[in-house]
């Protein structure tokens, strides 16, 4: 089973990413990053983010996915991946 975290904030907050996939011991392959591509979306980052991973193959049935978001402040969320 893999864990991956996906996070999506504006810029200034890669810093944030690169701690929190550091802290849960994760590689760059299990981190989907992809705010150089499209910038800060706000609400549309976690959508986004899941539908490039599993384009990506990043996601297989059963791994646990970390859904991370920064705003005005902190969310998370794990899931296991059904698909």
């Amino acid at each position: 089973m893999r864990t991956m975290i996906t996070a999506y904030p504006h810029y200034a907050n890669k810093r944030i990413i690169d701690a929190v996939a550091n802290s849960l011991n994760l590689n760059g392959e299990q981190v989907c990053i992809n705010i150089f591509k499209y910038g800060d979306t706000t609400s549309a980052t976690i959508p986004l983010a899941i539908s490039e991973a599993y384009q990506n193959n990043m996601m297989q049935k059963g791994d646990r996915i970390i859904l991370v978001d920064f705003g005005a402040g902190f969310t998370g969320v794990l899931l296991k991946w059904a698909l």
